[in-house]
């Protein structure tokens, strides 16, 4: 069984909100995304010590290159992932399309996934519209004191 992630992540790899924050945030997206059983879904905060890769998983079907536009081919990224486990010291790689220096954050995933340092996700989510909407992902920005961007994964 394959499971499914919609995750919150700043926009800026390296940003981390305080813990009081982050502690508002979860409980706000505990109230969004209910769990009546207790046992279907998990919310949870993650604080990084490295940038680290929230990515969409299986539903990665296409990266672009930000320098060149050309497709990157996804074994190169996937291998990236395995050799470095998910985490970087630097958001900058080198591309193997036209071997310049790009930063991870700019890479153009055809399913929206990221980089970051701080991540809150819902874990199987059961409540019907499984996505943050606008208006949700507006609101733990404002509690967060940053902007973020919505992944969604399949694993």
């Amino acid at each position: 069984m394959s499971d499914f992630y919609v995750s919150l992540i700043p926009t800026d790899v390296n940003w981390q909100p305080t813990s009081k924050a982050a502690a508002e945030a979860e409980a706000y997206v505990r109230r969004v995304f209910p769990d009546p059983d207790g046992v279907q879904q998990d919310v949870t905060v993650e604080f990084y010590d490295r940038i680290t890769a929230v990515d969409a998983g299986e539903n990665i079907q296409r990266i672009t290159c930000p320098r060149c536009d050309h497709d990157i081919p996804l074994d190169w990224y996937e291998d990236l992932i395995e050799q470095t486990e998910g985490e970087f010291d630097s958001p900058n790689v080198t591309v193997p399309c036209c071997d310049t220096a790009a930063g991870l954050d700019a890479l153009k995933f055809d399913w929206p996934s990221g980089f970051a340092r701080f991540e809150i996700a819902v874990a199987n989510p059961v409540r019907g519209e499984y996505e943050f909407t606008a208006d949700e992902a507006g609101a733990v920005a404002a509690i967060l004191g940053h902007p973020l961007r919505q992944v969604l994964a399949h694993i």
